[in-house]
């Protein structure tokens, strides 16, 4: 049979399925369940049309539009691809994949223009009780495997619909693992380490796709199993190996625009909820305020994450953040609390090659003429070769007095100046 026969019977199958078939409840029913009734309703419209396929084809005409009905369509291959780490679909024939930090092209056109793109779309967020229309143009939602999904479309996107799929890895990564890749020194892990058993406030900084959730995650793992743990994410991303664990979801609005909850709000739940750590997947507006307190009055070894390029601007980001709320304080006395609320900044990049390393971990020292004084321990010297190297600045921090109270006695030699191998 010929291709546009193909495309014809695959075209008039999916329209049938979604009429004869509950979608919810094919992806509902096992895999082996879901290919017998598709390949029914395929059968059915084959005898309807009086047309014989091959067998091959069949199977692949099957496996599509079973795709295309209850699962990611032409795009199914590609979520299942462990390799790929985000799929960005620009148009019908503009799709991307990120393989390893990475950007490449697809090179088959995968869509049959833009109606299938807003159909998956629709289908993604509409058992979530979310909408993309011209009204609501833009959603965020996250698929059952924990892959977080924004979606844009006209008229705010010129383009047509836009959606970008960043898939999560189902095994957790540790800290051997961001050794073994050189994605952070040993020195520098090691230092980290104390301050996260030390109850020491860090923020992790870093432009978007850095690894900013990865590394929280990873220096999560370094938190005592007897402490009692709350995470707060606007979508949930962290999946920490901890046994007490109480994890926070924000909201968004319903299509009548009702029942928002934003981070704000569950950061000032947490505070009721007798935690032993405050874990915040991202500062983005006025939660930075009531976090910033919660720092401040007696809840230390708090972690999160903020967009910022570098551990300077990052101070700047959340002093901006803070005056977003609702709460009129003047500025000096919002930066007095930010220099005294974070203790430890640490700031990423991502390389021309596509590795993630930790570019400078940074401490901050008071405030200066009322300014924070951010002073670098640990930084990454990139080379011409492309590998580069962590090393120490020579700088000895105040912060390890606090730490050695705490029980966790690092020693000034680790901070002593040289390059550990990257």
């Amino acid at each position: 049979m010929s291709r546009d026969a193909l495309t014809l019977v695959r075209r008039e199958l999916r329209d049938q399925l979604r009429q004869r078939v509950d979608a919810r409840g094919l992806a509902a029913a096992p895999p082996t369940e879901r290919r017998l009734r598709v390949r029914e309703e395929a059968m059915a419209v084959l005898r309807e049309r009086g047309a014989i396929l091959p067998a091959r084809d069949l199977a692949r005409v099957v496996n599509e539009v079973s795709d295309d009905v209850v699962g990611f369509g032409p795009i199914e291959f590609l979520l299942k691809d462990p390799s790929v780490t985000e799929v960005m679909v620009n148009g019908p024939d503009d799709v991307f994949v990120e393989r390893e930090g990475r950007i490449e092209r697809v090179p088959d056109r995968l869509f049959e223009g833009e109606e299938p793109i807003l159909h998956l779309i629709e289908r993604i967020v509409g058992p979530l009780g979310l909408r993309v229309d011209q009204a609501s143009p833009w959603v965020d939602a996250r698929l059952p495997d924990g892959s977080r999904v924004h979606a844009i479309v006209p008229p705010l996107s010129l383009r047509g619909p836009v959606l970008t799929i960043r898939r999560f890895s189902q095994v957790a990564i540790e800290a051997r693992d961001l050794l073994d890749t050189c994605s952070v020194g040993p020195r520098a892990l090691r230092f980290l380490a104390a301050c996260v058993r030390g109850r020491a406030n860090i923020v992790i900084s870093g432009g978007a796709g850095s690894g900013k959730t990865t590394l929280l995650g990873v220096l999560s793992g370094f938190i005592p199993d007897e402490e009692r743990l709350i995470t707060i994410e606007d979508a949930a991303e962290l999946r920490l190996a901890k046994p007490h664990v109480v994890s926070l979801e924000a909201r968004p609005a319903n299509v009548e625009g009702r029942g928002e909850i934003t981070v704000r709000h569950l950061v000032r739940n947490a505070l009721r909820m007798r935690p032993d750590r405050i874990i915040v997947g991202e500062v983005r507006g006025g939660e930075a305020l009531d976090m910033l307190q919660a720092m401040n009055t007696g809840h230390e070894g708090s972690l999160s994450t903020a967009h910022a390029n570098s551990s300077r601007h990052l101070l700047w980001r959340l002093e901006t953040m803070a005056m977003m709320s609702d709460v009129a304080l003047p500025a000096a006395h919002i930066r007095a609390q930010v220099a005294a609320a974070i203790d430890v900044v640490v700031q990423l990049a991502r390389l021309r090659d596509g590795r993630r390393v930790v570019w400078e971990v940074a401490v901050v020292e008071g405030t200066r003429r009322g300014e924070p004084v951010v002073e670098p321990v640990f930084r990454f010297r990139p080379r011409e070769s492309g590998a580069g190297r962590f090393g120490a600045s020579g700088m000895i921090p105040a912060l390890l007095d606090v730490l050695q109270q705490r029980g966790e006695d690092v020693g000034e030699e680790l901070f002593a100046v040289g390059e550990d191998a990257g």
